[in-house]
């Protein structure tokens, strides 16, 4: 392939405005056209990561601790964002594979019913008992005095960060990845002009301090919503919701519900195992959860555009299944575990030569930088399994076969790295870098199970 026919098609997955059938261009150029923007988009999720913990890092360890342990609760959230969004992504590429447009349409709108639903449940704890979630995190008491109204805006706008997921997976099961990668940009864009504005005042206003960050990814993410709502209830587009009856469909949402299920729990126990993580490092110190903090935001900074690779593998195997072409959607996961293999290796050797640079970036305290570039070393020892299992695992959930992952997970996280972290850190006294280390060991068993289980192929006979 020429140098200008790889900008042609890097301009054409940026761009998006043509409609094609995944199922039968070339798997390459598929991969391709499908992964740049999920990429992107996944980008842009993890710059909001870095964005605010770059301004908030200048209030002191306090506000670290502050953003990472809500993230840390926040991760519940996060799990059952992406568990729906699986599920209404495989519903949706499994009808368009099936070239029943109406149907996709119609999953899509009940799959926005289950969202706005879940956001209303999941807000009432960060709203009324704030204090009480940080403690529970052992947060110092300082933390909890200063991130109690970061924490009721974090939840309270968690429908915002739940519709903005939901939405970009229908795009992404239509094959529009294009239009989630915009959305995500403008509400980055968004969030990145308000942050230091909220955070730190402009001319003789003082700013928010650390609740300034929920303010600002608030509003950004709302303007994302905004945005994606405007091309969904569009009349043309890859995919549309205008005109389909505003009425609940119970069998409908039950498949919607059946296969989002096992990826909820799937994301849950890997978050509550985060969480616990999170409390054990908290018992460390401020200083500890800070250092922690700074490494697990850089390390998703890096994770997140993986998750684009791992989102195209699960609609291209969606589609060809739903086009009647197994072998098509086997060979699309392998070659999307591949190039994310060798994007996470590169990415590994970075960080392990330049950790004590990528720390200080974001915090000049010698402890703290301590802390987080053991964290950060440590946490990049098992990429190169990474690479493989978050496509596997996204493999599975595009064929609806949410529940090898999750049994996986259960064994994995709950299992294995809770245990594993405690017992190195207290035990055998390896401090706040035994939770580290129990990281890498657990995420690579589950890659390899999960190379093990996609081989053995169960997952192409599952209905949806």
């Amino acid at each position: 392939m020429t140098f200008r026919a790889v900008i042609d098609l890097i301009r054409e997955s940026l761009l998006g405005d043509e409609e094609r059938d995944y199922t039968t261009v070339g798997v390459k150029r598929a991969i391709v056209l499908l992964s740049i923007p999920m990429v992107v988009e996944m980008g842009m999720e993890a710059v909001f990561a870095l964005v605010d913990i770059f301004f908030v890092s200048k209030l002191g360890e306090h506000a670290i601790a502050t953003v990472g342990l809500t993230e840390l609760l926040l991760t519940l959230v996060y799990s059952v964002a992406w568990g729906l969004g699986m599920g209404i992504t495989s519903v949706v590429a499994r009808r368009t594979g099936e070239k029943d447009p109406a149907g996709a349409s119609r999953a899509a709108l009940q799959g926005l019913f289950l969202t706005v639903a879940l956001g209303v449940v999941l807000a009432i704890p960060g709203l009324f008992f704030p204090r009480e979630l940080l403690a529970l995190m052992n947060g110092e008491p300082e933390v909890q005095a200063i991130g109690a109204d970061y924490v009721r805006i974090m939840f309270g706008g968690n429908v915002i960060i739940l519709l903005l997921f939901a939405i970009n997976a229908i795009f992404r099961g239509a094959g529009d990845a294009a239009m989630a990668m915009r959305s995500l940009m403008l509400a980055n864009g968004i969030n990145i002009i308000l942050c230091p504005i909220m955070i730190h005042g402009i001319g003789g206003w003082e700013g928010f301090g650390v609740t300034g960050a929920a303010v600002a990814t608030t509003i950004g993410r709302g303007t994302g919503v905004l945005y994606q709502l405007k091309h969904l209830f569009a009349p043309k587009g890859r995919i549309t919701v205008r005109g389909v009856p505003l009425v609940l469909l119970p069998s409908v949402m039950w498949t919607i519900i059946r296969v989002s299920a096992g990826g909820v729990v799937q994301f849950v126990l890997p978050s509550v195992s985060w969480m616990f993580l999170g409390s054990i490092v908290a018992t460390f110190g401020s200083v500890a959860t800070a250092g922690y903090t700074v490494a697990v935001r850089i390390m998703i900074f890096s994770l997140l555009p993986s998750w684009g690779m791992a989102n195209a593998a699960s609609t291209l195997v969606g589609q060809n299944l739903g086009a009647g072409q197994p072998d098509r959607a086997a060979r699309s996961a392998w070659l999307c575990g591949h190039y994310n293999m060798i994007y996470l290796v590169s990415v590994s050797v970075v960080f392990w030569l330049f950790a004590p640079q990528l720390i200080g970036f974001f915090n000049e305290g010698e402890v703290v930088g301590e802390y987080g570039v053991s964290a950060l070393r440590i946490l990049c020892l098992g990429y190169f399994f990474y690479g493989y299992g978050m496509v596997f695992a996204q493999a599975f959930n595009g064929a609806g076969d949410t529940l090898t992952p999750t049994w996986m997970n259960a064994f994995c996280f709950l299992l294995l790295q809770i245990p594993l972290a405690w017992y190195l850190s207290s035990v055998v006294g390896w401090g706040a870098q035994g939770a580290f280390a129990a990281v890498p060991i657990s995420e690579s068993l589950l890659a390899v199970l999960s190379a093990v289980l996609f081989q053995r192929g169960g997952w192409r006979t599952v209905k949806v």
